[in-house]
């Protein structure tokens, strides 16, 4: 058999093996180590799979991973989500829909401490929808907000899929995270828009809570400062050239923790479960960019990728046409396998494309992340509506039903962001030259 040949059929076999139930990261592990061994030798095989688990596992700038992961699960079990959202809920909590619009605020802040989206999906969920049913809010719009906020850590940072990126692309993750910065403000908007018309069609879907005070609302503006700070001095310090990404990392952990001790809101027993989370958490991407790795070197044996890209520039369709494929064939992919594995899986083969058809990788990154951000919460793998199902215990009918008019928006980003490349890359190239 051809190389090729050996390579398509490596990647069906990955496919299938998923399909099974076998986690990706060793398929792609198993596969690509059988693979390289059969077009090359056994021993180059062992020594591939050996030096890109010992290169995954041992590089240092792959730290920044498991960093960002911490930050976020602190602030999660600090209970920091949850004032973020009183904060919001002071301001805009008597409007019709207003409840829903805080959620939005209040995860919107939020997602600049904590860089996962499946947490801070069940942060809200637990938080914001008790919340709702309290003033018998429409369970759909109810779920689906939650559901849906959640996908803004994807783009927002310190964000998990944009470093993963990054270090597949060799990008800069401090340009990937300013340039996540607008696109992300502004789905944040378009979701309270979507609230906001959604209720004035019918009101009956989120009566008005109850009215704050000025006195109330200039309180809870401390609790927004706080993590308004940490936020400028991770993203600020990384602009500047101050911090590497991974201390930058660190530096913004440190400074949650720091907070949370200083206010008591996490004790040794909160602090060690943050730790164990993230461990799970970095361990699973760290995994599957290792698996990522091993194919990587498979397919890179086989050509198909440098294949792939010249067949792709090769066709007769307009550079835009044939990157709105590429889009869809990752929302796709996405919709059947975890998108962010999926990720790792596609873009070593698409990327050359992208470079070689003259797009900007920065932006090619936003467009990836919008395309996740929709492949988390529409069937069959929607880990964000899975993780609020299992908080809420509402059918899977009723989340879909209040995601799916989120998603307008959603596509309506991708759209601006197709036409107006310069949401994503202006921040990046007037900040950090």
């Amino acid at each position: 058999m051809s190389e090729v040949t050996v390579g398509i059929i490596g990647l069906v076999v990955v496919l299938a093996l998923f399909l099974t139930g076998i986690e990706l990261a060793f398929a792609m592990i198993l596969v690509g180590f059988i693979g390289f061994s059969y077009l090359v030798t056994l021993n180059a095989g062992m020594n591939v799979l050996a030096k890109d688990f010992f290169d995954t596992f041992a590089n240092y700038g792959f730290t920044v991973i498991p960093l960002f992961v911490l930050m976020g699960q602190i602030a999660f079990n600090a209970g920091i989500a949850k004032r973020l959202y009183d904060a919001a809920y002071r301001f805009i909590g008597h409007i019709p829909g207003g409840l829903a619009m805080a959620t939005v605020a209040g995860a919107t802040v939020f997602k600049s401490i904590c860089g996962s989206s499946p947490a801070t999906a069940a942060t809200f969920a637990s938080v914001a929808v008790p919340e709702m049913d309290r003033y018998n809010y429409d369970k759909s719009l109810s779920t689906g907000t939650v559901a849906t906020v959640g996908t803004l850590g994807i783009l927002l940072p310190p964000s998990v899929t944009l470093i993963v990126f990054g270090i597949i692309t060799e990008q800069s993750i401090g340009k990937l995270f300013l340039a996540g910065i607008v696109p992300g403000l502004m789905i944040a908007l378009f979701f309270i828009f979507t609230i906001y018309i959604w209720c004035r069609k019918n009101p009956e879907l989120g009566p008005k809570g109850d009215k704050s005070t000025w006195k109330q609302r200039i309180a809870s503006l401390p609790e927004v400062a706080w993590v308004v700070v940490v936020f400028l001095l991770v993203i600020g310090g990384l602009m500047k050239g101050f911090f590497t990404p991974t201390e930058a990392g660190s530096v913004g952990t440190f400074g949650v923790l720091l907070l949370s001790i200083i206010k008591r809101d996490i004790n040794f027993k909160g602090y060690i479960k943050s730790v164990v989370e993230s461990l799970r958490a970095a361990c699973m991407v760290l995994m599957l960019i290792a698996g990522s790795a091993v194919l990587g070197h498979f397919l890179t044996r086989t050509k198909i990728p440098m294949i792939a890209a010249d067949w792709i520039i090769s066709l007769p369709l307009s550079p835009d046409i044939i990157m709105v494929i590429i889009a869809i064939v990752y929302l796709i992919g996405g919709s059947f396998i975890d998108d962010l594995a999926f990720m790792i899986l596609a873009t070593p083969i698409f990327y050359p494309a992208i470079i070689k058809l003259g797009y900007d990788p920065l932006w090619f990154g936003m467009i990836i992340a919008v395309t996740v951000m929709i492949g988390v919460v529409i069937p069959p793998v929607a880990i964000n509506v899975f993780v609020v199902r299992a908080i809420t215990k509402q059918p899977f009918s009723v989340i879909y039903k209040g995601v799916y008019p989120f998603l307008i928006s959603l596509v309506v980003a991708a759209a601006l962001l197709f036409l107006f490349p310069q949401l994503a890359t202006f921040l990046p190239s007037a900040l950090m030259k």
